[in-house]
């Protein structure tokens, strides 16, 4: 019975509606005769059915099939629909002028008739959909009495649209625009007025008695939107935003979805727009191998991995849970490519040589690490059996397998290494250098702190400001470089795709982020304020911790790409016996647990480590350069 009803529904009104136009076909003929004769005592013989009427019918409902005219709905009929008709009346007309001129060489058909058709056609055409359209409009208008009045920041395209379909909800009226555009003041769009300035919500939004404010300004840059969002906050609505077509293209946001501004909206990075025939041309067909799968970047490496033409993607994860969500949401999102997850540390050799048999990878991407700098500097040696020896124990193994590419994930803290986890995360560094003697092409890609990563502070200020506060911040100065998840994704994709032989590429992770502002702009966000409503509490560096972060060491001399976000450093040299004689003392060290040898011999491997201050006085002499300016890069 549901399918008899599917059937009748999805059916019925397409056919009444070919029904409706062909009888107006059949009036059109009809009318434009009697009326070309109306004046006229000798009228000739003209049947309302006959061959010549049945060819038109047939000629002009072909017109109609053809231009696509049933493909679109009487609700939403526009001047497209219009357009089509109009097409779809000529079109019409040179096949009836084909046809009875076959037929009967035209015989009995007054020219003024051949004119006039497509012209009162269309008009009896477009003008019961035009009707039919203003009759559900005004019927929404009814409803929009009681749904919430919206002011609109842009007047532009995104604006435009963004009024189409919130009257197509009904559960939203919009009242006016607000655009900085001198011409735009005073005209109307679909019936909405440009009321005013953007600066000038405050006072128009008690005027029109607004409940919501949209921003459709999709391409304002971060600067741009920043005081736009402080305009809004000083009106006191809520305020929404029009998804980037960035984020609707890779499954962020969905297509007309209003989203909350999120931090990374106001970070000002500009959108990155990678070379993806170039990744295309190297991941596509190919088996990937990701470690530390169900992390942040592991999962989102997967995904980005998947999505650009990887034909098999191997999941290597200690957390069960982890791997089990990854591989589940991986099958849903893309159910035509093989999976292989592997449960397991990659710094077991068994587990990682299994990995390797089952997925014959032909890049591997080390995205397995422990990250927490506080954390790692009470727990030396979990920090070095998972971010030195695991890195060995994965790097031998793919080189030993033939593996073309070895992709390992390091920091800007491994720069000039202060910390455990810079130390650890350098000598990872090292360690792929000292492998890069044979075939497998390594490959070494840098970058900051990533924007709601597991661990990181938009995560830990978003928690504690919806527990009312405080926001704990480190100290009033200080600063990290920050990425979108996505972002670092692909630019470890794009640099991977690029990379030469035994390379170590620094990502451009734009300007430096105070802390302090960061977590002002998230309290901002959620519509409270900084000192009255959530108060930021200064806690002091912890240990490992240090003001700011750099991208480049000294010794490294760097280059440019073919991507303007990406820079290759030449690597500092190292000793490849050294290393492995490190690596063996390292591990017998962490056989024994034995954290004071641990130290000492981290300290000896990786001679720029000089540990920093619990309060942040680096003893380090080494001179450290920030990432270049924009006009250095082209000298």
């Amino acid at each position: 019975m549901s399918r008899w009803t599917d059937l009748w529904q999805a059916h019925v009104p397409r056919a009444a509606v070919v029904v409706h136009d062909l009888a107006v076909v059949w009036l059109v003929w009809h009318g434009l005769h009697w009326l070309r004769y109306a004046v006229e005592s000798d009228v000739p013989p003209h049947s309302l059915w006959s061959p010549e009427v049945l060819i038109v019918l047939g000629l002009q409902g072909l017109a109609f099939w053809w231009v696509g005219l049933y493909r679109g709905l009487w609700r939403f009929a526009s001047v497209p629909d219009l357009w089509n008709i109009l097409k779809a009346s000529l079109a019409g007309l040179l096949g009836i002028l084909l046809g009875l001129f076959l037929y009967n060489r035209l015989e009995l058909v007054p020219r003024a008739v051949l004119v006039l058709y497509p012209i009162v056609l269309a008009a009896l055409l477009g003008a019961p959909r035009l009707v039919y359209r203003a009759w559900k409009d005004a019927q929404s208008d009814e409803r929009r009495k009681t749904s919430t009045r919206v002011l609109i920041l842009g007047a532009g395209q995104a604006g435009e649209a963004l009024v189409r379909d919130l009257r197509r909800f009904g559960t939203y009226q919009p009242v006016g625009f607000l655009d900085d555009a001198p011409r735009l003041r005073g005209s109307k769009m679909h019936g909405v007025p440009v009321l005013g300035r953007i600066q000038d919500l405050p006072e128009i939004a008690r005027e029109t008695a607004a409940q919501l404010v949209v921003i459709a300004i999709p391409s304002a840059d971060a600067t741009a939107l920043q005081r736009v969002v402080g305009i809004c906050e000083r009106s006191g609505l809520p305020f929404r935003m029009v998804p980037r077509l960035q984020d609707v293209l890779e499954g962020r946001s969905l297509p007309g979805e209003l989203k909350e501004v999120a931090i990374e909206d106001l970070l000002g990075r500009k959108p990155v727009l990678p070379d993806w025939k170039a990744i295309r041309a190297w991941l596509g067909g190919r088996s990937v191998l990701v470690t530390g799968a169900g992390g942040s970047i592991g999962s989102e490496l997967c995904r980005q991995c998947a999505r650009h033409g990887a034909r098999r993607i191997a999941l290597v994860e200690l957390d069960e849970l982890a791997l089990m969500t990854t591989e589940a949401a991986l099958r849903r999102d893309f159910p035509d490519l093989d999976f292989v997850p592997v449960l397991g540390d990659c710094g077991d050799a068994a587990v990682i040589g299994h990995a390797l048999a089952l997925a014959q990878p032909d890049a591997v991407f080390h995205a397995a690490a422990y990250k927490q700098v506080p954390v790692l500097e009470a727990q030396l040696r979990e920090a070095v059996r998972n971010n030195v020896l695991a890195t060995h124990c994965v790097a031998r193994a793919c080189r030993d397998a033939d593996v073309g590419t070895f992709v390992l994930i390091s920091t800007d803290k491994a720069v000039d290494p202060v910390n455990v986890l810079g130390a650890t995360k350098r000598m990872a560094e090292m360690v792929c250098q000292s492998l890069a003697d044979r075939g497998t092409r390594f490959v070494t890609v840098r970058f900051g702190n990533v924007l709601d990563s597991a661990g990181s502070v938009v995560p830990l200020f978003r928690e504690q400001i919806r527990a009312g506060g405080p926001v704990t911040v480190t100290h009033p100065d200080v600063t990290r470089f920050f990425m979108t998840i996505p972002e670092a994704c692909q630019l470890i994709l794009q640099a991977s795709a690029i990379g030469t032989h035994e390379a170590v590429y620094t990502l451009d992770m734009g300007e430096p982020v105070p802390i302090r502002v960061l977590a002002e702009q998230m309290i901002h966000l959620a519509g409270k304020q900084p000192g009255r409503d959530v108060a930021i509490v200064y806690t002091g560096l912890r240990p490992g911790e240090k003001l700011h972060e750099t991208l480049f060491h000294s010794d490294e001399r760097y280059r440019a790409t073919q991507h303007p976000k990406i820079l290759q450093a030449e690597p500092r040299k190292v000793a490849g016996a050294e290393v492995d004689a490190a690596i063996n003392a390292l591990r017998d060290a962490c056989a024994r647990y034995d954290l004071a040898a641990l130290s000492s011999l981290l300290r000896e491997a990786v001679p720029e480590f000089e540990p920093i201050g619990a309060h942040g006085n680096a003893t380090s002499t080494a001179t450290v350069v920030a990432f270049p300016a924009r006009q250095a890069r082209r000298i």
